[in-house]
């Protein structure tokens, strides 16, 4: 009995339906993971659809970030794209837009307490920005434009999760 259920433990472990330990929080696999979900937020694929239109003809805009305490090198990428009518998310990992321009891109960073606050839904983007806790460059018009999905991008960060016990 114990044998079997040992060998079922590996099995889940091995084919990853049961996660061994969460990925390090703004890793470049959490990135990933990040892209994943926002592929399955309608309010996200939906509501952001024509702020992905502002991508200054590149056909992609990205969104940075990193944890304060981790530094700039640590920053992670998820790049958009206006697709089909919607905002779908083409790639998350590693930086790849080395030159980002302000004018559409998105670079925000946090504390881990704010990461968590704004993870949870407890601090709202709006207030997040006005009060330094999401510190944030890009361009702040379309962004305020549109809270709501942006509030939902934030709870997102905290619905993917992560281990904030180490840097990536």
């Amino acid at each position: 009995m114990i044998t079997t259920r040992a060998t079922a433990l590996a099995v889940l472990l091995a084919t990853g339906s049961l996660s061994a330990h969460a990925e390090v929080f703004m890793s470049n696999a959490w990135a990933k993971q990040a892209c994943d979900a926002w592929n399955k937020s309608s309010t996200l694929t939906n509501e952001l659809a024509d702020w992905a239109k502002n991508d200054d003809d590149r056909g992609f805009k990205t969104i940075q970030m990193y944890r304060d305490k981790c530094g700039l090198g640590s920053k992670v990428e998820l790049k958009i794209s206006h697709k089909d009518g919607k905002a779908i998310c083409t790639y998350g990992g590693a930086v790849t837009n080395s030159n980002p321009d302000y004018g559409v891109d998105y670079l925000m960073h946090a504390t881990d307490e704010n990461w968590t606050c704004m993870g949870e839904g407890k601090c709202k983007a709006a207030g997040s920005m006005m009060t330094g806790k999401l510190k944030f460059s890009g361009p702040k018009m379309e962004a305020m434009g549109v809270m709501g999905p942006f509030n939902a991008f934030l709870a997102l960060t905290g619905s993917v999760g992560g281990d904030m016990n180490t840097c990536p």
